[in-house]
C-alpha cells in the first residue's frame, strides 16, 4: 500500500466525472428500467451497469492492485477490513434518475483498512462536484463546512433507508422521531446527496437505523468528516463500513441524535 491521497482524489474525481457524464447522456431518455429484489422501487437500468464498467476500467488502470466494490453485476459487495479498496455507486438515486428527477449522483471513494480516505460525489444533472481528501471538503472548488445550527428544534434531518419492507418499517419510526424531537425532515431519495448536504450545511443530519450498503455511504461519510462533521453508528461509535446504522451530523448535538435514534426500532 502507498500513501497517495492526492493521486487518489484526482482519480476519484476523474472517475466520478466520466461516469456521471456517461449517465447524463441517457438522462431523461427512453430507458428500460428493471426491478431488483425489493420490488418496483428497487430499480436498475443498463446505464447503471455501463457507468460502473467505465468507472471500474478507469480505476483498475490507475490502481490495478486495489479491490473494487460496487452495486451492480459481479462486483465485490463489501469493503475489506484491510488494504486499499474503491467503492463505486454508478447512479445513486436510480429511481430519481429514471423518473427524470435531477437528484442523483455518481459516487467514488477510496478506502484504506476500511476507512474512507478520498471521495468524489458528482451530480451531473446540476453539475455539482463534491470532493474530499485529507483535510477539507469542497463543492465546485470552494471549501465548505457543516451547519453551525445548535438548536435541535431547527435541525433538518434526512432519513436514509432502502425500499424493503423492513426498511420501510424502520423509516416510519424514524420519521416520527424526527417530527417529535427535531425541526423538519427531507427525503432526497439519494443517500450520497443527503450526506453531501450535511457536509455543505444544507442539512444538520442524515440518519439511518439499518445497515446501509458501502456504496451508499463511504464517499459521503468522508465528505462529512472533512467538512467538520461527525459520523457514527446508531450507538454513537465511530462509523465504519458494515456498521449498524448511521448518524452523520454537524456535531453540534450529535449525542442528542444518538439518544433519539438508538432506541428507535
Amino acid at each position: 500500500m502507498t500513501d497517495d491521497t492526492d493521486g487518489a482524489v484526482a482519480t476519484a474525481v476523474e472517475a466520478a466525472e466520466r461516469g456521471g457524464a456517461l449517465a447524463l447522456d441517457s438522462f431523461r431518455s427512453d430507458l428500460h428500467v428493471e426491478t431488483k429484489a425489493d420490488g418496483p422501487m428497487d430499480a436498475v437500468t443498463a446505464v447503471d451497469r455501463a457507468v460502473q464498467r467505465r468507472v471500474f476500467e478507469l480505476l483498475s488502470d490507475a490502481y490495478p492492485d486495489d479491490v473494487f466494490v460496487g452495486e451492480e453485476e459481479e462486483a465485490r459487495k463489501r469493503v475489506p477490513d484491510e488494504g486499499d479498496a474503491w467503492v463505486v455507486d454508478p447512479i445513486d438515486g436510480t429511481v430519481n434518475y429514471a423518473a427524470g428527477n435531477r437528484v442523483w449522483m455518481t459516487s467514488v471513494a477510496r478506502c484504506r483498512d476500511g476507512d474512507p480516505v478520498a471521495a468524489a460525489n458528482y451530480a451531473p444533472a446540476i453539475d455539482d462536484l463534491y470532493v474530499a481528501g485529507e483535510e477539507q471538503t469542497y463543492r465546485n472548488g470552494e471549501a465548505v463546512s457543516v451547519s453551525e445550527t445548535t438548536d435541535t428544534a431547527a435541525f433538518t434531518v434526512n432519513p436514509v433507508f432502502g425500499v424493503s419492507p423492513r426498511h420501510k418499517r424502520s423509516l416510519r419510526a424514524v420519521i416520527e422521531t424526527v417530527l417529535d424531537r427535531f425541526g423538519d425532515l427531507r427525503r432526497f431519495g439519494c443517500a450520497q446527496a443527503a450526506l453531501s448536504g450535511v457536509a455543505t450545511g444544507e442539512l444538520e443530519a442524515a440518519v439511518s437505523t439499518v445497515e446501509l450498503n458501502d456504496w451508499d455511504t463511504a464517499a459521503g461519510v468522508h465528505l462529512v468528516r472533512r467538512a467538520g462533521g461527525r459520523v457514527t453508528d446508531i450507538h454513537g461509535d465511530r462509523w465504519t463500513p458494515g456498521s449498524a446504522g448511521l448518524i452523520a451530523s454537524n456535531d453540534a448535538a450529535h449525542g442528542v441524535l444518538v439518544d433519539a435514534f438508538d432506541q428507535t426500532p
